[in-house]
């Protein structure tokens, strides 16, 4: 996935700060970086000063850079007037235009720049500017879209907003990315109240906000915040767009069960009312000749992953997770718990889709 960090110099962070995050973000293989160079508050003259070397150091490690375009940025860039090949020049890879920027002059942009990378506003493009678009011959290829974030509490947008924007920029071939806030970092000034995308992840783990996010359809998903934690970098770095991650706490020690459970697995086509259950876990166990025991056979509250063992005969290895609470059965092992936040995905999981598993040990903290 192209996941990325974003940077705002000469506002919270120092130069060293930043430079540290964007070497940080390199190691675990992060290499997008958005900015915005026309926030009120921000102090424009370290800005001027710091933006080159920062620019420089992403260069090192062949990093995208993502800017808002308009034209209170220019100067601060030391242009006169809007010049892609000069933004370019500077090492910005990747332009993003909201206001102000015709349909005829994006389209002209992706046919007479193709070194850039042009990012349209995934919160506010409508299906009409899409077609325009087409029928002006904008090559897609080079089109791409990123959702708002939203400083202040109550302005982010709904899960049913953002999936209708996504499957609408999907049907003309467009990438989607959004942002998830930092829970446990460093919140952007002035009001530090987090930059999601979505008003329900202001408050939540940026891990649960980016697996959430992917699961809603996003192609990419960016820390929109100043100074994010190491972790929170990791919890991007390990996000996957073909499938539902969900985190759970690992309760079994037996070797066959832990082995089965690291491999990803697709919902099968034909849905069951009481559970999610896996295509491949019993061809994969069979592949093995390994036997599973019986061991945990306990209740399966809603979210419990579920192994069958050896007393249902050619059962053996059916791996589910538990929709509606079901009774202990002493043919089936309850192998894992999904956390209480990550039960919030489950709907996600449909008929085709794939899932796979970031467990957490008993003893773990969460």
């Amino acid at each position: 996935m192209e996941n990325g960090i974003s940077i705002y110099p000469g506002l919270d962070n120092t130069l060293e700060e930043n430079l540290q995050l964007i070497e940080m973000a390199a190691g675990y293989g992060i290499h997008r970086i958005f900015t915005s160079l026309h926030i009120p508050e921000t102090d424009t003259t370290a800005l001027k000063r710091e933006f080159g070397l920062l620019l420089q150091a992403a260069h090192r490690h062949d990093m995208e850079i993502i800017s808002d375009v308009s034209p209170a940025m220019l100067p601060l860039l030391g242009l006169k007037e809007f010049n892609p090949s000069a933004l370019r020049m500077l090492g910005i890879t990747t332009l993003r235009l909201d206001d102000g920027f015709s349909w005829q002059e994006i389209a002209g942009l992706t046919r007479r720049y193709p070194e850039l990378r042009i990012q349209l506003n995934a919160s506010t493009t409508t299906s009409s500017v899409l077609q325009h678009l087409r029928d002006a011959n904008a090559d897609f290829s080079r089109i791409e879209a990123l959702h708002n974030f939203y400083p202040r509490r109550g302005t982010g947008i709904s899960e049913k907003a953002l999936v209708h924007a996504n499957i609408r920029l999907h049907r003309f071939g467009v990438r989607v990315s959004a942002f998830v806030p930092s829970r446990n970092g460093r919140r952007r000034s002035p009001l530090g109240d987090g930059l999601p995308t979505l008003e329900d992840h202001r408050d939540v783990s940026t891990s649960f906000a980016a697996r959430h996010l992917v699961a809603l359809g996003c192609d990419a998903v960016f820390l929109a915040d100043a100074l994010p934690t190491e972790d929170e970098i990791a919890a991007l770095a390990a996000l996957k767009n073909d499938r539902v991650i969900l985190k759970a706490r690992l309760l079994t020690s037996d070797a066959a069960e832990r082995q089965l459970l690291t491999h990803p697995f697709t919902a099968r086509l034909d849905e069951a009312r009481d559970a999610i259950r896996a295509q491949e876990s019993r061809p994969l166990l069979k592949q093995t000749g390994s036997a599973i025991h019986p061991d945990h056979t306990d209740k399966r509250p809603i979210g419990a992953v579920t192994i069958d063992n050896e007393k249902y005969g050619r059962y053996m290895g059916e791996l589910q997770i538990i929709r509606h609470a079901q009774p202990a059965d002493p043919r089936t092992n309850v192998a894992a718990q999904l956390l209480p936040e990550d039960l919030q995905l489950m709907p996600y999981i449909t008929p085709g889709r794939k899932f796979s598993f970031q467990f957490l040990e008993q003893t773990d903290i969460i």
